[in-house]
């Protein structure tokens, strides 16, 4: 229960990501996210009382930091840019099934049951109309190579997601280091990528709220989270992102919810409590048999 609970704290935290990413549109994205993830990184400072010893992870375990902090936003970004971007974030919320359905794959002693697919199924069509609801009537489907980095996308996040808990136990300080490295090579890509940009006081009051919120404390959250918990049950949990991240950006912007993401969110709770429900009644069950 307390890693569903440390989940969920991610995930609420994610549901801001796209009210504060439609405030700080004007800003390019790797300098939005450089700034974020270098500041989302000095969270590890408290959690590790100032002892920089608790960032240091071994060099493959930094790598595979990076290459889920950094290679997830690096080709989401890509993504968004070569894609329509409300088909584009469908496909990149592929990531709660990648989890579900890779976990038998990455993490021994994990099997997959009937029960995890079909909530997975059942999250992944409540992810998509809590997305595609919001999209224009009448809008078509069309095919633009930005798809590939989307799902590319998606699997890094659900590999890096199962791959910390194959790796050599670290401290979730140590995501600390992920952030920051990842942070400095989102800003090398600005630099190269992107023009030079002026920010106001406000921005830089709403990049402090991403990097402690979406692009920093939901990390520590996630990464304590799957320390703890089930993975296929935090999967399925996950496909609360997409839904609560609606609902945040129809509320800033002043719109009620449509049929659409009401659906969406019968679909997504069913998910989640079959999920979680069915591993409760199992350990339950392996409880009693214990006793016995």
């Amino acid at each position: 229960m307390t890693a569903n609970l440390l989940a969920l704290g991610a995930i609420a935290l994610w549901a801001s990501l796209a009210a504060l990413g439609v405030a700080l549109a004007h800003v390019p994205p790797f300098l939005l996210t450089g700034v974020a993830l270098l500041l989302g990184s000095l969270i590890a400072l408290p959690l590790s009382r100032f002892d920089w010893r608790l960032w240091r992870v071994p060099a493959s375990t930094l790598a595979l930091g990076v290459y889920g902090l950094f290679g997830f936003h690096f080709l989401l970004f890509i993504a968004l840019r070569h894609a329509p971007p409300v088909q584009a974030n469908l496909v990149n919320y592929l990531w709660p099934l990648g989890i579900v359905v890779m976990a038998p794959l990455f993490l021994p002693g994990v099997s997959l049951t009937v029960r995890h697919v079909l909530a997975a199924l059942i999250g992944f069509s409540g992810a998509a109309l809590a997305i595609l609801g919001r999209s224009a009537e009448g809008s078509q489907a069309v095919w633009a190579w930005g798809y590939v980095p989307a799902a590319a996308s998606a699997f890094i996040w659900a590999s890096y997601s199962l791959l910390t808990q194959r790796v050599r136990a670290f401290p979730t300080a140590a995501i600390g280091s992920f952030a920051l490295v990842s942070g400095l090579l989102s800003l090398l890509c600005h630099a190269l990528l992107e023009p030079a940009v002026a920010l106001s006081a406000r921005d830089w009051g709403l990049i402090a709220l991403l990097g402690l919120g979406p692009l920093g404390g939901a990390f520590f959250l996630w990464d304590a989270a799957l320390k703890r918990g089930d993975a296929r049950q935090i999967g399925v949990l996950s496909f609360l992102t997409p839904l609560l991240s609606t609902l945040t950006l129809l509320w800033v912007r002043g719109e009620a919810p449509n049929l659409a993401v009401a659906m969406a969110a019968l679909l997504i709770v069913s998910a989640a409590l079959l999920a979680t429900l069915g591993g409760v009644s199992s350990r339950a069950r392996k409880a009693a048999t214990t006793d016995r």
